[in-house]
C-alpha cells in the first residue's frame, strides 16, 4: 500500500473514531472543539503561515461546525465563525493581504450604517448585542476571509489540502449521524425536514454542509485521488454523505451540491484535453448510475416520502401550497421593508421586530439577500453587487481557478434558504477569489487547457 493510501487512510480512521468517541462520551465534543482552536491556532504560529496554513485550519473549522452543534461541542453559538475570522487574521498579521482587497473593505466599511441605526432602533427589551451579532458576523466573516483571500496566490496541491481539510471532519459527522439513527425507516413518518435523520440537529443546516460533502468528495474522486483505494475510499463517502444528506428531507443543501458539480464538470469539460475529457465522461456517468441506486434505496428506506419531498407534495401525495415551505411570506415582506426604507434599511437585528409588528410573523430571516436589502437598505444593495460582480471579474484574469462558480454558486444558493447561520457560505465565496497556479500535471494545468 502506497504512502499516500496509508497516510489518508490514517486520517480517514482518527475521523471515524472521533465521530465513535463523541457519540459514546459526548462531553469530548468540547474538548475537541477547544482543540481544533488550540492545536490550530499554535501551527499557524509556529509555522508563520508559510503555506497558508491559516486556510486549512480555518477549512477545518468549518467543516466542523455543524458536528460541533450537533454535538453540544460549541461554547457559544458563534463559535466556528470567530474561529475562521482569528485564524485568517493571524495568517494575514504573518504574510498580509492584497492591498488591492479594497472593494472588500469598502464592504464592509457598507455594513456600518445598518449596524448603528439598529442600536438605536431595536425595542429596549431587546438583548440588542445578541440581536446585533446573529445578523452581523456572517458578513464580517466574509469580509475577513475575503480580504484573506483575494488575489493571494495558491498552488493546485494546497486548493486539495483545503478540500481535504474541509472534508475530514465530516466523516466523523456522518459516524455520529449513523450511530444516532441506525434505521432511517423506523424515523421517516412524513415529509417534513427531519431532525432525526439529521442527528438531532437542524435539518436545513445539515443538508447544507452535508451537500457541500458532496461535492468535495465528487471532486476528490475526479481530481484528487491518487491511488485506486483513495478513490474508492472518497467513492464509498460520496455514497453515504449523499444518502444521508437526501434523507434529512432539507432539499436546499442538496441541491446546491450537485448545482456545484454540475457547474464544475461543465468547466472540466470545456477545458480540458480529450484523454482527461474521457475520464471525467467515464467518473460522471458511474455518478449518475450511482445516484440512481442511492435516490431507489433512500425512497426505499423512506416508503416513498422522499420522492413526495422532492415533489412538494405532503404524506398523503397532495402538493403542498407553498414551494418554499412558507418562506415566500419571509422574503416578500423583506422586500416591502427595502421599499419602506430603501435608504438605511430598518437597521441591524430589527428585522425579526419589524415584521412582528407589521405582519405578526415571529420568524427570523432565512435569505441573506433580503436581509441585506432590509437591514441595510442601499447599502446592502451596494455590497450585494459588490459580492456578486467581483469573483466574477477576477475569474476573468484567472481561469486556472476552475472552482470559481462553483464556489459562488454554494455561497448564493445557501443564504438563499439557510442565511449565513453557518461559516460555511462566508468562507467558501472567499475561496473563489484565490489566485489558483495549476503545477500538478497531472490535473488540469495550463498545458492542458485549450
Amino acid at each position: 500500500m502506497k504512502s499516500e493510501t496509508l497516510k489518508y487512510l490514517k486520517f480517514v480512521i482518527i475521523h471515524l473514531l472521533i465521530g465513535l468517541a463523541i457519540f459514546l462520551v459526548p462531553p469530548i465534543s468540547k474538548v475537541y472543539a477547544i482543540a481544533i482552536i488550540l492545536v490550530g491556532f499554535r501551527y499557524v504560529i509556529l509555522r508563520k503561515n508559510a503555506n497558508n496554513e491559516a486556510l486549512y485550519v480555518a477549512a477545518y473549522i468549518v467543516g466542523s461546525e455543524v458536528f460541533l452543534r450537533m454535538t453540544q461541542g460549541n461554547f457559544f453559538e458563534q463559535y466556528a465563525k470567530y474561529g475562521v475570522m482569528g485564524v485568517l487574521i493571524i495568517g494575514m498579521l504573518f504574510k498580509g493581504f492584497s492591498k488591492n482587497a479594497i472593494m472588500y473593505w469598502i464592504f464592509g466599511l457598507l455594513l456600518l450604517p445598518g449596524v448603528i441605526y439598529g442600536f438605536f432602533t431595536l425595542n429596549f427589551e431587546t438583548d440588542i448585542r445578541k440581536a446585533i451579532t446573529f445578523n452581523i458576523i456572517g458578513p464580517i466573516t466574509l469580509t475577513v476571509s475575503a480580504i484573506y483571500c483575494y488575489q493571494r496566490r495558491i498552488t493546485f496541491d494546497q486548493i486539495k489540502n483545503v478540500i481535504d481539510m474541509l472534508a475530514y471532519p465530516l466523516m466523523a459527522t456522518l459516524v455520529y449521524m449513523y450511530l444516532y439513527t441506525p434505521s432511517v425507516k423506523d424515523v421517516v413518518t412524513n415529509t417534513e425536514s427531519n431532525f432525526e435523520t439529521s442527528g438531532g440537529f437542524g435539518p436545513n443546516q445539515v443538508s447544507t454542509i452535508l451537500g457541500l460533502g458532496i461535492f468535495l468528495f465528487f471532486v476528490k474522486i475526479v481530481l484528487i485521488s491518487k491511488t485506486t483505494w483513495i478513490r474508492n475510499i472518497n467513492i464509498l463517502f460520496f455514497i453515504v454523505i449523499t444518502f444521508r444528506g437526501i434523507v434529512t428531507f432539507s432539499r436546499g443543501g442538496i441541491i446546491t451540491g450537485f448545482a456545484m458539480i454540475l457547474i464544475v464538470v461543465v468547466l472540466l469539460l470545456l477545458f480540458t484535453k480529450s484523454h482527461v475529457k474521457s475520464k471525467i465522461i467515464m467518473l460522471v456517468v458511474f455518478g449518475f448510475f450511482a445516484l440512481g441506486g442511492i435516490w431507489a434505496y433512500s425512497s426505499i428506506q423512506t416508503s416513498g416520502l422522499i420522492d413526495k419531498r422532492y415533489a412538494n407534495q405532503d404524506a398523503r401525495g397532495r402538493e403542498k401550497a407553498s414551494k418554499l415551505t412558507g418562506r415566500e411570506r419571509l422574503i416578500e415582506s423583506e422586500f416591502n421593508m427595502f421599499l419602506d426604507n430603501p435608504i438605511f434599511g430598518i437597521g441591524v437585528g430589527k428585522n425579526k421586530e419589524y415584521r412582528l409588528e407589521t405582519t405578526g410573523i415571529d420568524a427570523a430571516s432565512h435569505n441573506e439577500i433580503t436581509r441585506m436589502l432590509a437591514e441595510h437598505g442601499m447599502f446592502g444593495l451596494f455590497g450585494l453587487i459588490i459580492l456578486l460582480i467581483t469573483p466574477m471579474v477576477l475569474y476573468l484574469n484567472n481561469k486556472q481557478n476552475i472552482f470559481v462558480f462553483s464556489f459562488v454558486v454554494f455561497w448564493l444558493l445557501t443564504i438563499n434558504h439557510a442565511a449565513m447561520r453557518l461559516a460555511a457560505p462566508a468562507f467558501v465565496y472567499a475561496l473563489s477569489l484565490l489566485k489558483v497556479q495549476f503545477v500538478d500535471e497531472t490535473t488540469v494545468s495550463r498545458e492542458s487547457v485549450k
